[in-house]
């Protein structure tokens, strides 16, 4: 009995940092381009982030190898909410794929879809969680349109993304 509750709790954890079947992560992938602050500009609505505006995700690295994760944004009543994690390859450096914890030893998956390094599509392990992320407050409406495009083919809810507010 031991070893299958322990066999489920690996496959559940497992599953949390996985990629949603049929979908591939950006391959060449090149962290030192991608660490740096990013825009939220638009996402699926999901409980830890709800109600927040001006949001931004900053990434640098940590002393061990992995990437020191800041999430910070703005609530309705215009107090900064920041959360701290860190982040880590799953599998090979060069794969968009990584995982990324913010409560102790549990990880979340951050599967980099697309990126210019300019404007990126990232998904967790399911079709639930989506954000486009920018280098910029305002990135061009045609470049957000062909990513949004993008994950509406990956079977994204595109109808549901919430665009984020970048201004003051």
């Amino acid at each position: 009995m031991r070893v299958l509750v322990l066999g489920m709790l690996a496959l559940l954890v497992s599953a949390c940092t996985g990629i949603p079947q049929g979908h591939q992560v950006v391959r060449p992938f090149y962290l030192d381009r991608y660490l740096g602050t990013w825009y939220e500009v638009a996402r699926l609505d999901h409980r830890f982030e709800r109600g927040l505006n001006r949001v931004t995700a900053s990434y640098s690295l940590r002393d061990d190898g992995g990437v020191r994760v800041l999430n910070r944004g703005q609530d309705e009543d215009g107090q900064w909410r920041e959360a701290e994690g860190r982040a880590y390859f799953v599998g090979e450096r060069d794969e968009g794929r990584l995982k990324v914890s913010f409560f102790g030893p549990f990880y979340g998956s951050y599967n980099v879809l697309a990126t210019d390094y300019e404007l990126s599509l990232v998904s967790s392990y399911n079709l639930q969680y989506l954000w486009i992320l920018s280098r910029t407050p305002n990135p061009p409406e045609e470049k957000v349109q062909a990513l949004i495009a993008q994950a509406r083919a990956l079977g994204f809810a595109t109808d549901q993304l919430i665009r984020v507010s970048q201004t003051p």
